[in-house]
């Protein structure tokens, strides 16, 4: 999707007023952290409870998840590796000190609500389950540094809400503490309640905090345990720290194991796309586009869209992210659709620009290859150690060529005025970082080398609004953009959405089909 170039209630069960953590606690959910080990080796599985839990479970979901994986295709092994690489980014943001007790806190998501008592569909904090793969609302990830052992050793602790046979009727089974353990494989887990009795223990001046403050992802988990904190904390030598920067600096480098569930967010976005372009007829509502394009990702196995789709004809095509989709289609338009699905945590981001009744005119197929040419070239720089800024800088200035080859610029432009004149025409940047977000990693810039693992989009583009008096008038009301989404590669770069056409026969061969 086209990115512009800057850039829940807590349970009703009362807390038991116990000591944290209590022995019973630790023998009733698992091992003492004491007697664990906290390497990256795996540890022996807990039992995953015969009961369905607040989201799949190998017992309950076997189609989907294998023994000993939290979500699909990624294992408890690979979510204590990604906390570890947390803890070793903290020890090096730590050096000199190494007398503090480290302390990082995660908050999900709240549960949202679009009228009285009805949700919308619960989605997780991506740093949250990129940590842990909890994906339940109103809970907490804490990873505590031992005391006696340097960083990055460490325990990982949920507090998760309580069982609650009345809320689960209505909502759904809760995985509650000892369901958190056995699916998760942290260290611990406690009622959210009993969050209160750490935050006492963390006010002591020994304690660093590691904690995003300027936007708590739970304003109600943020006001209830952490601003009195904070502000205390804020008296105190040993500051809050943010730890969002330091999550998406793991997040950019995907695994192998990320790649594959992008691979299959990429195909199935791909099949939906081609699906709908054979659907395509004239006239037709975007809305009907829109509904086919959702369904033939769900039937293909997709959770949910990755985001509003834009699904715009005509002209329409020119407003980046036109997202009404309520409007008809006439013959001889172009439809641009940008779309992509979310399965298993990771998602796609795929634009597709096709003429409605199957065939370009002369224009459409001119400005249409001209962003193609673009987009091709733009790819082929896709390697390790060049930047999304350096791919950007390239796109501009082939875009500014193409504009005077089609006569939409004039030859004598000068160069004071050139860049302002090719922006007006291409607004938006050439890719953005791509993840569990659509926009992933925001805070990461895109002046960094890129490096092998790493998965962007390139998605040039060329917009001529109906009244724009400087433009040929047979280019007027044309809107092309043209995304795919590519991995980083020690080799050529590997394109995730290869298999959804996008030459000017391939797509007219597809469209031609419906008619």
């Amino acid at each position: 999707m086209a990115e512009r170039r800057g850039g829940g209630g807590n349970s009703s069960t009362r807390a038991r007023p116990l000591p944290f953590p209590t022995a019973a606690r630790r023998r009733g959910i698992c091992k003492s952290w004491a007697l664990r080990r906290f390497s990256l080796q795996p540890v022996q599985q807990k039992k995953i409870p015969n009961r369905y839990l607040g989201q799949p479970s190998p017992f309950t979901h076997p189609h989907l998840l294998k023994p000993g994986e939290v979500t699909p295709g990624l294992s408890q092994v690979e979510y204590a590796l990604r906390r570890h690489k947390l803890m070793s980014l903290i020890q090096k943001e730590a050096h000199g000190q190494d007398g503090l007790d480290h302390t990082v806190i995660l908050l999900s998501n709240p549960t949202y609500y679009m009228s009285n008592d009805i949700p919308y569909i619960f989605h997780q904090d991506t740093n949250f389950l990129y940590l842990c793969g909890f994906q339940e609302p109103d809970s907490i990830l804490v990873l505590q540094s031992i005391p006696g052992k340097a960083l990055p050793s460490h325990k990982a602790i949920l507090f998760v809400p309580s069982r609650d046979p009345s809320r689960e009727l209505w909502d759904g089974p809760r995985s509650g503490p000892d369901g958190a353990v056995a699916l998760t494989g942290v260290d611990e887990a406690y009622t959210v309640e009993e969050f209160r009795h750490l935050v006492t223990k963390l006010k002591g001046e020994s304690n660093m905090i590691w904690y995003d403050l300027a936007k708590p992802v739970h304003t109600q988990l943020h006001s209830d345990y952490l601003q009195p904190l904070a502000e205390m904390k804020a008296r105190s030598q040993n500051h809050i720290q943010g730890v969002r920067r330091l999550v998406q600096n793991l997040r950019l480098i995907k695994s192998p194991a990320e790649i594959e569930r992008m691979k299959i967010a990429g195909q199935v976005t791909a099949e939906a796309l081609i699906e709908t372009m054979f659907a395509s007829k004239s006239p037709v509502d975007e809305a009907f586009l829109y509904a086919k394009f959702e369904f033939e990702c769900r039937a293909r196995g997709a959770d949910i869209l990755a985001y509003p789709p834009v699904v715009a004809g005509g002209n329409r095509s020119n407003t980046l992210h036109y997202v009404k989709n309520n409007q008809l289609i006439k013959d001889g338009e172009l439809v641009l659709l940008d779309g992509g699905c979310e399965s298993s945590c990771y998602v796609s981001d795929i634009t597709r620009t096709w003429p409605i009744n199957g065939r370009f005119t002369e224009p459409q197929a001119e400005l249409y290859q001209a962003v193609l040419d673009i987009q091709k070239s733009c790819l082929s720089l896709c390697s390790p150690g060049v930047s999304l800024e350096n791919i950007y800088s390239l796109m501009l200035s082939l875009v500014g060529q193409k504009l005077k080859e089609l006569g939409i610029l004039k030859s004598s432009i000068t160069d004071s005025h050139f860049f302002r004149a090719v922006r007006k025409y291409c607004p938006h940047h050439v890719g953005h970082y791509l993840g569990m977000d659509v926009h992933d990693t925001p805070d990461i810039s895109r002046s960094l080398p890129l490096q092998p693992g790493m998965v962007i989009t390139i998605e040039p583009g060329l917009y001529i609004p109906e009244d724009d008096a400087s433009a040929p008038a047979r280019f007027r009301g044309i809107g092309v953009r043209i995304e795919d989404d590519v991995v980083i590669t020690e080799d050529a770069p590997l394109v995730l959405s290869a298999d959804c056409p996008k030459e000017l026969e391939h797509i007219e061969h597809i469209c031609g089909r419906s008619s």
